[in-house]
């Protein structure tokens, strides 16, 4: 069973050609060649040799696309199986090598296992043909919609199975992907052949069980299969477990083995929120004339379920019999242009993602199904997975048994791979189908037809995945676009304009995408967009970046300046004419802080929402998009106010109208909570008028909920409500504080309004100072007199912990700096805040 695999990721080559190209080799010579790079796209290729940039408006779809590449191999000798593996090839392509036709593909999403063995030389050529998809789009004589999208510009795209990422004009208009996006390996078994594995953990009380199924395939010279055993390793020294499995001969020349492996000492898998993520190592062994033995991954156990029932509740998750509180984003390629996320870039940003405090991301059905590497690498962070089958708004022809078929090797395919790996939390049919049919006056049963109410369930149940399926997203309730049942889009707060009460109004039980707004990125993202002279918001390409519903006459920044008009009370239009830098500074507020205020709502112990997802996590191209990452990777100022608003420790607070101000604690960790919560009252943003404690203690896994006027042990009026006169504080700070003094969690509120006065730092009282704390660290200290608002700390080479935070009057909040550039000294830099006039210097901290 001895796999070698060799990745064919050198050499590539790419072209353009007009639609219809022949194969023959002398014509292909004569197109003009360029470096390419396998998985990549004709997209990245262009954009490498300085041929394409994001919004040239280039359609990839309207050429054939040439793929080609050269290898050394070794033929395969006796008893030796050579397979050329495609992972993926969008979208209509064929595959030659060494000049014989060997694969037609329809599927961007389907995978390829072809036996090369006699065609294997010495020296090797694999040539790829990607078809125009743009003339094929054109073809009439076919089926008629149900239903039509203003999603995609042609409708016709639910006969192909693509990406409609790329080919969505009002949010990712492109580039559309074409070409080897997956990986292209040559394969090289020897001895056993694994034709299907199966592993399937499970928690039996406190035991593990593992379940293995297997298809093996003696090869020649092999001899016979005379046993089999699966094998997992832990983590912790001698760790090791190990059951035989039971062999069946399946009368084709295969054989199934089987059989269960039972672990009573079990470390179990958990979100990082809630625990540990703990994984187990496991290596299949089977016995011919020889011992082999195959890498089969990591595996991890968990309990999973979903209170309640599905299209009244939603998804309502328990983790090993631990509600949890799911948030976190829909997931987009780190780069449009190379869909396979890979390598550092991949892992940055789900570090990113942990560190926010979000513990699930979504794969949706406008994209495409990720690498192997980014599905290992959230069972390592622990970070839970919604995994969308690739549909989305289009009525797909499911009448048609070849098309169907195609899904149904797709489907089997993505539940094969995904099914052993403990972050597979949610298991979807696509995205908006539903909602499409129903928005538009039909019956909604028309989303849970055969190919969402019959043969996905049904391939989920036969692959014995532990997770919940739903036919699509919005689901629930007597229409699935409405929000207080099953699971919701939900744009109450963001697209339609409502005030911040309704996030409880609404009802939410699940929100699979939410709070879509353009979030502004910082100066240094938007420079593709400078124009000599003046500000980025200027620059004609600027609207290139927002997102808008095709169709619409409003688009997403249009969101954002409807709050921003509503909570800053500014005049965005004005503001924006006259002040470009600080419509900018502002804008970039107003969206994280309405984000945090719903997960408040909806985080709160009295909610009936059992999560959230916004929509993106990360910008496609430059400029405000929908991501709270810029196009590079880099947290914008709403991914700070969301990371305190998630964290696993947090405190915040809801306004109760006539009840007060409540304070809401969580202690998602596995351990004990002790702390001190401190409230503090202030007049004028600066004179405390009043302050108290309370001590508390936190169970593992817990929330609670305080009122403020009940700490204080008085009627203050402190969400003035009442207003039976002016009101006696204007800010409200609640702190959890460590015993020794650190603090752990922070919120404040502003009852009377935001402050926007600029002032100058010695009217604030604003001291700034740094030290260094180690080789590669420092701290940084920021006190103020006065309140400080949405402070931004530069410092250059380094990262601080924190940012667009606030400063309490007369206590000084320190933070920690990661140096991030060799040489950077962290007494170099300044702050800047909402309130606050020009820039502070970092001063120096002076040794006694």
């Amino acid at each position: 069973m001895t796999l070698h695999a060799t990745e064919l990721s050198e050499g590539w080559e790419v072209a353009c050609a007009a639609p219809g190209t022949s194969p023959d080799a002398a014509g292909l010579d004569d197109l003009e060649w360029l470096p390419a790079r396998v998985p990549g796209t004709a997209a990245a290729a262009l954009r490498a040799a300085g041929r394409w940039e994001c919004n040239d408006g280039r359609d990839f779809d309207a050429d054939d696309w040439w793929f080609r590449t050269s290898f050394d191999a070794e033929p395969a000798s006796a008893g030796e199986e050579l397979t050329l593996a495609l992972d993926g090839i969008a979208t209509v392509a064929d595959v030659h090598l060494n000049g014989e036709h060997v694969l037609s593909s329809d599927s961007m999403f389907a995978g390829h296992r072809l036996d090369v063995g006699r065609l294997i030389r010495p020296r090797n050529e694999v040539a790829i043909h990607c078809r125009a998809l743009a003339p094929l789009l054109e073809v009439s004589r076919r089926p008629r919609a149900r239903w039509r999208t203003a999603l995609v510009s042609n409708g016709n795209l639910r006969f192909y199975r693509t990406m409609l990422i790329g080919r969505a004009p009002g949010f990712a208009p492109g580039p559309a992907a074409v070409g080897p996006w997956k990986p292209v390996r040559l394969e090289r078994r020897r001895g056993v052949a694994v034709q299907r594995l199966q592993l399937r953990p499970r928690l039996d009380g406190a035991r593990g069980r593992l379940e293995v199924r297997a298809v093996l395939r003696a090869l020649d010279g092999a001899g016979e299969i005379r046993a089999a055993a699966i094998a997992l390793s832990g983590e912790e020294e001698g760790e090791a477990h190990g059951a035989t499995l039971e062999l069946t001969a399946l009368g084709d020349g295969t054989i199934a083995a089987s059989g269960e492996l039972v672990i009573d000492d079990l470390r179990r898998w958990w979100p990082h929120t809630h625990g540990e993520p703990s994984l187990y190592h496991a290596r299949l062994q089977v016995d011919a004339r020889e011992r082999h033995q195959l890498d089969a991954g990591t595996v991890g156990f968990r309990a999973l379920a979903s209170r309640g029932e599905l299209e009244r509740d939603g998804i309502a998750l328990a983790v090993n019999g631990v509600p949890v509180f799911a948030r976190g984003a829909v997931w987009t390629p780190v780069d449009p242009a190379l869909p396979c996320s890979r390598g550092a870039e991949l892992e940055r940003a789900l570090r990113t993602v942990a560190a926010a405090g979000m513990n699930m991301l979504r794969v949706p059905g406008i994209g495409c199904y990720e690498s192997e590497e980014f599905y290992e690498l959230c069972d390592r962070l622990g970070i839970l997975v919604w995994q969308d089958f690739m549909f989305a708004n289009l009525d797909y022809p499911e009448t048609d048994e070849q098309f169907m078929e195609g899904v149904r090797r797709e489907a089997t395919q993505v539940l094969d791979a995904l099914g052993r790996r403990p972050s597979l939390a949610v298991l979807c049919g696509g995205s908006e189908v539903a909602q499409q049919v129903a928005m538009l006056g039909l019956d909604p049963q028309l989303a849970n037809g055969p190919l969402y109410g019959e043969l996905l369930p049904s391939l989920v149940q036969q692959a014995g995945v532990d997770a919940p399926y739903i036919p699509s997203t919005p689901w629930g309730g007597d229409l699935p676009f409405r929000p207080g049942a099953g699971v919701a889009n939900y744009y109450g707060v963001g697209a339609y304009r409502r005030p911040l009460t309704d996030s409880r109004l609404a009802g939410v039980r699940f929100a699979g995408e939410c709070l879509a707004f353009a979030n502004v990125p910082d100066d240094e993202a938007l420079e593709p967009l400078a124009a000599a002279g003046s500000a980025p918001i200027h620059h004609p390409r600027w609207k290139a970046g927002v997102p808008r519903d095709a169709g619409a006459g409003w688009d997403f920044d249009d969101v954002r300046d409807h709050y921003l008009r509503e909570l800053f009370g500014v005049d965005p239009v004005a503001l924006r004419s006259t002040d470009a830098e600080r419509y900018l500074e502002l804008s970039r507020t107003v969206s994280g802080e309405v984000m945090a205020e719903v997960f408040g709502e909806w985080r709160r112990a009295g909610s009936p929402c059992g999560g959230g997802l916004v929509l993106w996590l990360s910008d496609l191209m430059p400029g405000a998009g929908w991501g709270v990452l810029d196009h590079r990777g880099e947290p914008k100022v709403a991914y700070h106010h969301l990371r305190r608003a998630l964290a696993p420790v947090a405190v915040w607070s809801t306004d109760e109208g006539l009840d007060g101000v409540a304070v809401h604690v969580a202690n998602d960790l596995p351990v004990p909570l002790r702390t001190t919560l401190r409230v503090a009252l202030y007049r004028d943003l600066e004179l405390r008028v009043d302050e108290a404690s309370h001590d508390v203690e936190l169970e593992p896994h817990r929330s609670r909920t305080y009122n403020v006027e009940t700490i204080l042990g008085r009627f203050a009026d402190v969400s003035w409500a009442y207003r039976f006169g002016p009101p006696a504080q204007d800010l409200i700070v609640a702190s959890l504080e460590r015993a020794d003094g650190e603090l752990e969690a922070q919120c404040f509120r502003l009852p009377t309004g935001r402050p926007l006065r600029r002032e100058t730092p010695e009217r604030l009282g604003v001291e700034v100072h740094a030290q260094p704390t180690g080789d590669n660290s420092g701290s940084l200290t920021v006190a103020s007199e006065r309140f400080l608002y949405g402070v931004r700390p530069s410092v250059p080479g380094f990262r601080p912990e924190d940012d667009a935070f606030c400063v309490e009057p007369g206590r000084p909040r320190v933070l920690a700096l990661r140096r991030i550039a060799d040489g950077a000294e962290a007494t170099q830099g300044s702050i800047t805040a909402l309130n606050l006039d020009g820039r502070v210097p970092i001063r120096a901290v002076v040794p006694a």
